[in-house]
């Protein structure tokens, strides 16, 4: 769902690299037969190979610690996931550094809070609202937000007056970041763009609002407490959009197992 107050839906570094291929020994083309080499190559390479082998094992037996009870232990510490749930043990992450990362950080998670499906339920909307806004910002961003989650929009969209999907049928609101930019930065305050794709709609065979995606732009007005960055104001724009690919939709029923199978993130980086 959007941010802004247009009731738009929005579902809710990079580089360069060069991939070497190695040829097989022979002509200067690659295709040609392969050379042999003498006996003193081949022996050459079979001392060289045997050194390298008995140092992986050395490493390897070094490097084992506990043995089999280790890893055990190991496997046992990890923690059981459902996959239906989403990820992560709290609805927003805080206590983010104070410099441009923590802010970035601070905003593409707040993105995924504001823009998820939390927030067309009102108590809901008011936890996520409460944990991470400015205390000066608070009344007014919650009277903003339970205005655009009206209940009129909550029928509009197919929903219940307390925010829940029809009987037969599955409610989604994602947002995904898929970038972060700092346009302005100061030691108490900071703007960010996120940049998210995000996905809307009711799962359902009978659903007159199947699920959709779309790419927008979330500006984030941020100050810093004293330990947190918190949210000032937001604010969303459409785009960029890339070209749509080529992949076929998926039906109802696809779509629908999916969206329970996938639990949606509680942050984003």
């Amino acid at each position: 769902m959007s941010l802004g107050d247009d009731h738009q839906s929005s579902g809710g570094y990079g580089g360069t690299g060069q991939t070497r291929t190695r040829l097989p020994d022979g002509d200067a083309d690659g295709y040609g037969t392969p050379r042999r080499g003498g006996r003193s190559s081949s022996r050459s390479l079979v001392t060289v190979v045997g050194v390298v082998v008995l140092l992986i094992a050395a490493i390897a037996f070094a490097n084992r610690g506990g043995g089999d009870s280790d890893a055990s232990d190991e496997a046992a510490d990890k923690p059981k996931t459902s996959a239906t749930a989403p990820t992560g043990t709290t609805p927003v992450q805080s206590g983010f550094a104070h410099d441009e990362q923590g802010a970035q950080s601070a905003a593409a998670n707040y993105a995924v809070a504001l823009g998820s499906d939390g927030m067309f339920d009102k108590a809901r909307r008011h936890e996520i609202v409460q944990a991470i806004a400015d205390p000066g910002s608070v009344d007014r961003l919650q009277s903003g937000f339970d205005a655009d989650y009206s209940a009129s929009l909550l029928r509009r969209i197919g929903l219940t007056e307390d925010g829940k999907a029809p009987p037969g049928a599955t409610f989604v609101n994602r947002t995904l970041p898929a970038g972060t930019k700092v346009t302005s930065f100061a030691d108490s305050a900071a703007s960010v763009d996120v940049w998210c794709n995000g996905l809307f709609g009711l799962t359902g065979e009978k659903t007159t609002n199947p699920v959709a995606n779309s790419w927008f732009t979330v500006t984030m007005k941020l100050n810093w407490d004293g330990s947190d960055w918190k949210v000032v104001e937001t604010s969303q724009k459409t785009g960029p959009t890339p070209v749509p690919g080529d992949n076929p939709v998926s039906g109802a029923e696809e779509m629908s197992k999916a969206v329970q199978e996938f639990g949606g993130f509680t942050y984003a980086r």
